[in-house]
């Protein structure tokens, strides 16, 4: 297999391994139940953990530039937080739980766009 795309598929394994573990082991009550108010620390602290954690990825591939190297995380921080908030501001508002097929749905589409976040991740450090 050739090199990158050994380093690809390594980066992608170590963003989804950081992912599993920011969301469902590091992640508190606190930063679950605050995700949806806006600005709010609880929520804010769940998406710095990921931002964090995806600084590993630089041990596989590493970015081009020291702006390559603090924009990736700060974009991350970002995406992962207004995504995060928004599911919860549909959930909220649609009044939906766990038994409700569309809270199911939604959660799917949220995980589904922060796969695509990892995606554009090793997309720009490869580029």
């Amino acid at each position: 297999m050739p090199e990158l795309v050994t380093a690809i598929l390594l980066g992608f394994t170590v963003l989804f391994v950081k992912h599993a573990i920011a969301d469902f082991f590091l992640q508190t009550a606190y930063q679950y139940k605050h995700k949806g108010i806006y600005g709010h620390p609880g929520g804010l602290l769940h998406a710095g953990i990921h931002a964090v954690l995806t600084l590993p990825v630089y041990f596989v591939l590493a970015p081009a530039t020291i702006i390559m190297a603090i924009a990736i995380p700060v974009g991350e921080f970002a995406v992962h937080y207004h995504v995060d908030w928004l599911k919860e501001q549909i959930v909220k508002r649609a009044h939906l739980s766990f038994q409700d097929t569309w809270f199911w749905r939604i959660l799917g589409v949220d995980q589904l766009i922060h796969a695509l976040t990892y995606v554009a991740i090793i997309a720009i450090l490869v580029w």
